[in-house]
């Protein structure tokens, strides 16, 4: 991946200190950290302009469903059945890694990047917890040297192949503070939260700074 993602120790700018202890801060990923929906982007990637189209139009009785039911959640699995269903998770993985080093630059917000970087150099926790499936933002995670990565989690069968369901909610809404909790315990606090729906407003109320679309940077050119 590109330098601009590597993950190297950060200096601290002239005014800024060290915080006293392992505190957390939470980013949402997609239309925060990016400039677009990931996932989204990584299907039409992946497929390719054919692929992408004929996937789209299988997938139109669930869009106009949507519109009706709006459970997001039933419309994202229906995407992955459409798109993902069969694929060997260690190929998804793979693509996803090839992803991220071809279209990186092109989906990140300067401005939240250096508030990433700024926290991190405090001494930080740095989360991402996102509603995208964990594979796929897996290597934007890692690059950014994430402290963890909450996601919707994929199911695999017998033959650890992608089924087109999940092994877990929607990481959106209530969700998020859920796996938050599972994961760093029942009184967890968050120094701070980012987002930009109303998927992350729960998260956001648990932080002592609540960053709502603060960042608003377009994406450096890939």
């Amino acid at each position: 991946m590109a330098s601009y993602f590597k993950n190297e120790p950060v200096r601290l700018a002239p005014n800024d200190e060290p915080i006293e202890g392992p505190v957390l801060v939470a980013f949402d990923f997609d239309g925060t950290l990016t400039v677009k929906d990931s996932f989204l982007a990584f299907l039409r990637w992946r497929a390719g302009p054919v692929g992408y189209a004929v996937g789209m139009a299988r997938l139109a009785p669930e869009l106009i469903g949507y519109l009706g039911h709006r459970d997001r959640e039933r419309l994202k699995a229906a995407a992955v059945a459409v798109f993902l269903k069969g694929a060997p998770r260690q190929t998804l993985e793979a693509d996803a890694r090839r992803f991220a080093e071809h279209i990186g630059l092109g989906l990140f917000r300067s401005d939240a990047l250096a508030t990433w970087r700024r926290w991190r150099s405090k001494g930080a926790r740095c989360v991402i917890v996102t509603a995208s499936p964990d594979i796929v933002v897996g290597p934007f995670a890692r690059s950014l040297g994430a402290f963890t990565l909450i996601g919707t989690r994929l199911a695999v069968d017998d033959a650890d192949r992608i089924t087109g369901a999940f092994v877990t909610p929607n990481c959106r809404g209530p969700e998020k503070v859920e796996r938050l909790r599972e994961m760093f315990g029942p009184d967890v606090k968050l120094a701070a939260a980012y987002g930009d729906t109303a998927g992350d407003h729960e998260m956001l109320e648990m932080a002592d700074e609540k960053g709502y679309r603060v960042f608003t940077a377009r994406a450096r050119p890939a």
